[in-house]
């Protein structure tokens, strides 16, 4: 048996317990140790507000149930083969599951974690692979001026990333001033919307408000690419395109985790892109991401709570 999240009704989750299939060949018993909450996406669902035209395309790999309830959901799973071919019983792997506490799944659907990730940090790696993505359809290349609008974790690690780029300037901008102690953290730049740096090359825009892609077209210069990294849900949002946005032309970008970029796919596969990922979270300045913990045994009773409250970065589950 095990014991799962389930989202039963609008902002309603609990706890049920689920038998597990028996494993058969080709596929591995996992026990959970961290699972992490993707707070933007995973509100979006307890609130149930996936449109219904995205239901399909919004499928985590072993989600059960529908987003029109209950549905049981999640992507960033860590925990340790404890059942299965002898050379992989005992090892901490990734895996895109729901919040539970021991799986079988086909030992082809987990990435091992690198020694040098540690356990809890691992649940960032889908977090990770959509930054890597963003900087990806970005073009970001050294020298670069860059602004990322939105300090939640996937504008905090796509400016991580392209801090690392040699010569780049990185600007992380928020609304929360509390912010600046995780841009410092990370080794970038801060500023409030009303500071924000212009003539930008590359903009990311990862606010998922109206008000945060105005500032991202603000700071964009001529010419240059703003990637829209947001998911909206099912809300209509109003974007200022007048003004100066024509005789700039600017060109926003839409990014998506579910494909590798056009540039790249001839070479990278997903695979590919997690397993760089992981290896990207071998940085101890990425701990600053990880904004909470709950005992998963609590996990129903603190889940609204947690993805409501707008200072929650990753929060995880311990299991």
């Amino acid at each position: 048996m095990a014991s799962a999240l389930w989202i039963t009704a609008p902002r309603t989750a609990s706890l049920e317990d689920e038998p597990l299939p028996l494993r058969g060949p080709g596929s591995v018993l996992v026990r959970m140790l961290y699972t992490g909450i993707s707070r933007g996406t995973e509100r979006l669902v307890f609130e149930g507000r996936v449109p219904v035209g995205e239901h399909e395309r919004m499928r985590a790999p072993f989600q059960a149930g529908e987003f029109r309830f209950p549905v049981k959901y999640g992507y960033a799973a860590v925990g340790q083969v404890e059942d299965g071919p002898a050379d992989c019983v005992g090892k901490r792997v990734f895996l895109l599951h729901p919040h539970q506490t021991r799986v079988v799944v086909p030992e082809d659907c987990l990435t091992e974690v690198p020694d040098g990730v540690p356990t809890r940090r691992a649940v960032l790696a889908a977090n990770m692979e959509t930054a890597l993505t963003i900087a990806w359809d970005g073009g970001i290349g050294p020298g670069d001026r860059v602004a990322v609008v939105g300090a939640g974790v996937i504008g905090a690690l796509t400016a991580h990333l392209a801090g690392r780029i040699a010569g780049t300037e990185v600007t992380l901008v928020d609304i929360d001033p509390a912010r600046a102690r995780l841009a410092a953290a990370l080794g970038v730049r801060f500023a409030l919307p009303d500071a924000v740096p212009t003539a930008c090359d590359v903009v990311v825009h990862a606010s998922a408000t109206a008000d945060g892609l105005s500032t991202a077209v603000a700071a964009a210069g001529f010419e240059a690419t703003i990637v829209e990294a947001s998911w909206y849900g099912d809300t209509d949002v109003a974007a200022r395109l007048g003004g100066a946005f024509h005789s700039r032309r600017l060109r926003i970008v839409g990014s998506q985790v579910g494909h590798v970029p056009p540039a790249r796919r001839a070479r990278w596969s997903n695979e590919r892109r997690l397993v760089t990922a992981l290896s990207l979270l071998a940085d101890d300045r990425l701990d600053a991401l990880i904004s909470g913990e709950t005992a998963f045994a609590d996990a129903a009773g603190a889940y609204g709570a947690v993805l409501d409250a707008p200072e929650t970065l990753c929060h995880v589950f311990r299991y």
